[in-house]
């Protein structure tokens, strides 16, 4: 797994010319290394200006030429929900050049009533064509930068909020590479059995090979799908659960996998409704079965160098390399509550199936929450960390910021990373797990909410608004599910008590 450079494949079924592909791909990861994005630099600014100039002919053009009828601005809120509002093809120079207004009051988390008007303004670089609305009267879609209405970035714009720690990153001589691999599970409806649980699609299990197979059919059109808007694919099998597939990304830099992601999600659904089956990227839909992750793996490049590999130091990582996991492991209870936002998360991490609970980390220990993968002698370029405590439901943009900025301050604090696992932590007793200095993250939501509450990092990372908005989303979350009487509680306790 080489996190060399990717390229941003921009066409549709390869019918794009490649030059301009590569143009967009060159000018999409100079934006993260560019002073100009931080407001600290300005010699490069009128080169950037035309490179963007050049991104925004290129999709008018491609728009003409495609005979495109819909061009669709994504942008996600607080949580991570999607968002889309079409734009007629004549409109879209405008938006480039002013943005799209609308009313962000509306939105979760993206501004007060008092504030309320937005300006969406579209992305050029991400443009794509999307398939499943077929060829004719083709439909496309960008993402948007939410700005304020001086043209500013707002600061509860999920987006922003990743490109802002980014751009920290990048003031520190690092640029951040991702690549997720994405668990959900593949159910004949969306509607419950007759006992009140999920149907999957089959009763296969970890890389089962069923001929003919719903799940099999499912992942070689989807994948195709993706290929087709540019998301490279490294590979895709039959995860442990029945119905459970999963999918893995290959490496791009942190905010392209982040918008891969919000696409992956629209694909994976889409297509499950084309083939009469559900999607769903719940955390944890069934009680006796695996949850599904979302393990992301991080490096960081100092130019064409891996910060995270040294030649001869134990497992080969560099002193930033523990620095960076120290200080995830130092803040993931604070951070919790984004990368595992919903009620439901905790019976994931909490419920067994190779989830982690525990603050630890270790080579090539799959029960540790930060894990450093097994990679081919000689390859230093692919030395890596691996977050195992991400859920597939979070919110991308901001799960990876909190991730980085956690990071990046071990990094500036020069955290000392403890000894590694070497043990199986879930077959430890607790009282071996304290002794160790594994100490449980939060058991619950409500408890994720607290140590989110109690951190003075989290508001630095995310800024305080979307840190306030999406404390009082949780809030409300928890309120809601503490006052429902469950089916557990009624099959314990009605015929009892």
């Amino acid at each position: 797994m080489n996190p060399g450079l990717p390229v941003l494949t921009l066409c549709y079924a390869g019918q794009l010319r490649q030059q301009s592909v590569a143009m967009i791909s060159k000018v999409n990861r100079e934006q993260l290394r560019d002073p100009c994005t931080t407001g600290l630099g300005h010699g490069r600014k009128n080169r950037k200006e035309a490179s963007m100039d050049r991104q925004q002919e290129f999709v008018l053009r491609t728009i003409e030429e495609r005979d495109v009828r819909f061009v669709r601005l994504w942008f996600t809120d607080v949580v991570g929900s999607l968002k889309s509002v079409a734009l007629a093809p004549a409109e879209v120079e405008g938006a480039f050049e002013e943005g799209l207004g609308f009313d962000g009051s509306s939105i979760e988390g993206l501004a007060r009533v008092f504030e309320s008007d937005m300006l969406a303004q579209p992305d050029p670089a991400t443009f794509q064509i999307l398939p499943w609305r077929g060829e004719t009267e083709a439909t496309s879609r960008m993402f948007c930068d939410i700005l304020t209405p001086d043209g500013e970035p707002s600061a509860a714009d999920p987006r922003n909020v990743l490109k802002r720690n980014l751009a920290k990153a990048a003031d520190m001589g690092f640029t951040c590479y991702t690549h997720p691999e994405i668990e959900f599970y593949l159910l004949k409806s969306q509607q419950p059995g007759p006992d009140g649980a999920p149907v999957p699609v089959d009763e296969g299990g970890y890389f089962d090979h069923v001929p003919g197979g719903v799940a099999q059919d499912f992942r070689r059109t989807a994948v195709t799908m993706l290929e087709s808007v540019g998301i490279s694919v490294e590979f895709s099998h039959h995860e442990a659960g029945p119905g459970q597939n999963e999918i893995d990304l290959r490496y791009a830099d942190a905010l392209q996998t982040a918008d891969n992601i919000m696409t992956f999600r629209t694909v994976i659904k889409e297509v499950a409704l084309q083939q009469g089956t559900y999607a769903t990227f719940m955390p944890k839909p069934f009680t006796a079965h695996p949850g599904s992750g979302m393990h992301t793996h991080f490096s960081l490049f100092e130019g064409d160098t891996n910060a995270f590999y040294e030649a001869g130091a134990e497992f080969q990582l560099s002193e930033t390399a523990r620095q960076f996991i120290a200080g995830i492991l130092k803040h993931a209870p604070e951070f919790t509550a984004v990368t595992n936002q919903f009620v439901n998360s905790y019976k994931r991490l909490w419920g067994g199936g190779e989830a982690p609970s525990y603050l630890s980390w270790g080579h090539n220990n799959r029960s540790a929450l930060v894990r450093v993968p097994l990679y081919k002698p000689g390859k230093g370029q692919s030395a890596r960390i691996e977050y195992r405590g991400i859920d597939s439901a979070a919110n991308p943009y901001l799960a990876y910021a909190v991730l980085l900025g956690a990071g990046l301050k071990g990094i500036e604090e020069g955290y000392q990373l403890p000894a590694a696992a070497e043990d199986d932590i879930w077959s430890l007793s607790s009282a071996e797990r304290r002794a160790m200095g594994h100490d449980p993250l939060p058991a619950s939501l409500h408890d994720a909410i607290r140590s989110m509450e109690d951190s003075e990092l989290m508001p630095q990372i995310l800024g305080e608004q979307v840190f306030e908005h999406f404390l009082r989303n949780k809030r409300a979350e928890w309120q809601d599910y503490r006052l429902q009487v469950t089916p557990y509680e009624l099959q314990r306790n009605l015929g009892i008590l």
